[in-house]
């Protein structure tokens, strides 16, 4: 039989062996119901025989008093932040700065790897026991949040010792390729710090918000504030229900590394968990393809990361670059591109669409943001306007995911000047007056049909991609066909010819007949395509789709009266009425016949069979960048199964599709609780 201090010493072994398998390298040997058993009888023992208990005992994770507050720690070697590079040329400028203080003869390379968004903090363990834990604080003294920090389950209380080192690395080609590292390994290190990133993956962050809103609490901002805020927890039971994570980036003690790779591979053989997705780089061009790598897998990452670290990779030239002001001059932190930037308003012009609504638009001093350089922004509405209260001469924080138009966040008030006036929108538009529409918060002209801008945007519209969608005819080659007098209306597109447009600059011979043949190519249209390029008011692509499906064909739905309408899900009566006014306006009349004359033929729509109908009565929103189909396809795929397409978020929505990028339409599924679908799980349900 054994002792009680020999099965307790076995306990903490394999317990010890199944954390580190779970919480470092993201596998299970027996289930967590088996952990918990001997976690359970390692506990009861330690409890009969307290004398026993030991620092590095796993019970003792969670096992610390709520602290009357925290003590100083000061750093042996102060934890120094990294200076940020947001661009190629950057990168290229810090390198060509620390050529200049080596020598000429000195061969640089470089070791890239994530850079987490968390909280760093230094680990310092005594005889292989974890003894000390703390922040960076001003990078000379941090707070000791030891307690804190052991009840993260990826922080060994206790090294892994050197006989079960040797055992793992006894045939491992690695040393080969880094003869120092076995002599690092050797034996236990009297004193070893090492630093790194304490975070909270994606899916334990939306874990927390989802049960913050059904308490009805505030959401959380971000998983790096959960992070830091666990940090500053005087109880450590709060910090442990925050199920967090730590990744190991540096080994700060000297064990006879020579290089930073070698510091990752000692820290991961003696239990830590280090960054997987890291590289050596002989140059800046490999540093760029894996800066790029990264970011073409950034979302698919169980954590969040805003760039990556480059770093010397030679130890010794390392420390050769010394320091500048509070960053060590051999490493730099490579940014993605800034989703938000700030700018100033240089004015706020109002731009008239369609269906003759007006919508602000703010003219910006040119920024990059997103990797892209915007120099416009749309402020929706007037109510928007008063809501942020933004002026001409504003500095504001700007904002755009994917390939979202840029909205403005927030103003800055404490940088606007003197004398800024608040926005009106004009009382005169187009020589019409400007009215609010009832019951909604947008403006519009009296008499969109007179306007010209109005029919050229209409024009636009109806040859757009889910329009008409006629290659090579867009909004330029529309404005010389109306600037010359050649059309005046949607129906003259389609009685063009080759001799209309070839004499006009810029068009060969070649060029005329393709868009002539484009043209005639798509006489022939599908019925909800062509009831959406008709620009009629409150009708997007879904409610041309309801329509078409309840009517089949166009002559049906001319004839439809309001109250027929009205009937069809989805459309109340505001909308209803439109589409009948629409229709029943002799102007509009006019321009059916036109058509028809033209040529222009739409095909009857046919539902598809009942069933391949398995998405029916089922809502998709979606939001951001599918790698493998456009948002087109994606939608088109979804209605030939019977689902619903939405514009928002509410909850009624059965699911969000979140691709690359998503917007705040994400956010806003998050907090009211709606199932969100990545890219393969969308996939497997349309094409199961």
């Amino acid at each position: 039989m054994q002792t009680p201090q020999q099965r307790i010493k076995e306990l903490r072994k394999e317990i010890n062996h199944h954390r580190y398998l779970y919480h470092v390298l993201n596998r299970q040997e027996i289930s967590d119901a088996a952990l918990d058993s001997l976690k359970h009888e390692l506990a009861q023992l330690e409890e009969q025989h307290p004398d026993l208990i030991t620092p590095d005992s796993p019970t003792q994770r969670v096992a610390g008093k709520p602290l009357p507050g925290f003590s100083k720690v000061r750093h042996e070697t102060p934890m120094r932040s990294l200076a940020d590079a947001f661009s190629e040329v950057e990168l290229t400028e810090w390198e060509t700065r620390i050529k200049k203080l080596l020598p000429s003869d000195a061969r640089l390379d470089y070791f890239a790897e994530l850079k987490v968004d968390g909280f760093a903090v230094s680990l310092v363990y005594e005889d292989g026991i974890f003894t000390t834990g703390s922040t960076r604080g001003d990078g000379m003294v941090g707070e000791n949040v030891t307690e804190n920090l052991k009840t993260i389950n990826s922080i060994p209380l206790r090294l892994r010792d050197t006989d079960e080192i040797a055992r793992l690395t006894a045939n491992a080609a690695i040393l080969k390729k880094f003869p120092g590292v076995r002599n690092a390994i050797a034996a236990t290190p009297s004193r070893l710090e090492v630093r790194g990133e304490v975070y909270m993956t994606k899916k334990v962050f939306d874990e927390i918000n989802a049960e913050q809103s059904k308490k009805g609490l505030p959401l959380f901002a971000n998983p790096r504030n959960i992070a830091a805020g666990s940090m500053r927890q005087l109880d450590p039971a709060m910090a442990a229900s925050r199920k967090l994570d730590f990744l190991c980036w540096q080994l700060v003690t000297d064990l006879g590394q020579k290089t930073h790779e070698e510091e990752h591979l000692i820290a991961h053989l003696f239990g830590f968990k280090t960054v997987e997705v890291a590289q050596r780089c002989k140059d800046t061009d490999t540093v760029m393809k894996f800066w790029q790598r990264v970011l073409d897998v950034r979302d698919k990452l169980p954590f969040l990361i805003d760039g990556i670290v480059v770093q010397v990779n030679s130890e010794q030239l390392f420390h050769e670059l010394g320091v500048t002001g509070k960053t060590p001059r051999g490493a730099i932190a490579l940014k993605f591109p800034a989703e938000e930037a700030t700018t100033t308003v240089e004015r706020i012009a109002v731009q008239i669409g369609r269906t003759g609504v007006l919508t602000p638009i703010a003219i910006l001093k040119p920024v990059s943001v997103a990797g892209v350089i915007v120099s416009r922004a749309t402020l929706h509405n007037l109510d928007e306007i008063r809501r942020l209260d933004v002026r001409e001469g504003d500095t504001v924080i700007i904002r755009r995911a994917g390939d979202v138009i840029p909205d403005i966040v927030q103003v800055l008030p404490k940088l606007r000047p003197s004398r800024t006036r608040k926005f009106e929108m004009p009382k005169k538009f187009c020589d019409q007056n400007v009215v609010r529409i009832p019951g909604a918060v947008a403006h519009r002209i009296e008499h969109p049909e007179q306007c010209e801008l109005v029919q050229r945007e209409r024009l636009y519209h109806f040859v757009s991609k889910n329009a008409f969608d006629i290659p090579g005819l867009g909004p330029k080659i529309i404005d010389r066909l109306l600037d010359e007098g050649l059309i005046q209306d949607a129906a003259d597109i389609f009685v063009l010819t080759e001799g209309d447009i070839k004499p006009l600059e810029r068009f060969a011979e070649k060029s005329s007949s393709n868009l002539i043949a484009a043209i005639q190519q798509k006489k022939e249209i599908e019925l909800p395509r062509f009831i959406y390029a008709l620009g009629i008011l409150h009708v997007g692509e879904e409610t041309a789709i309801d329509l078409a499906s309840r009517f089949g064909t166009l002559e049906a739905l001319q004839s439809a009266p309001q109250g027929e309408l009205e009937q069809i899900p989805n459309i109340g009566p505001i909308v209803a009425k439109s589409v009948a006014a629409w229709f029943h306006t002799p102007r509009n009349r006019e321009l059916l016949q036109k058509m028809a004359r033209s040529g222009i033929r739409p095909k009857p729509y046919q539902k598809p069979a009942a069933g391949t109908l398995r998405l029916s009565g089922l809502t998709f929103v979606l939001t951001g960048t599918l790698s493998s189909l456009s948002r087109d396809k994606a939608k088109a795929r979804i209605r030939e199964l019977g689902g619903a397409i939405s514009e928002s978020v509410s909850k009624k929505t059965s699911f969000v599709v979140a691709g690359k990028d998503p917007g705040s339409k994400l956010a806003q599924a998050k907090k009211l609780g709606v199932p969100i679908l990545d890219e393969e799980a969308f996939l497997k349900r349309i094409h199961s």
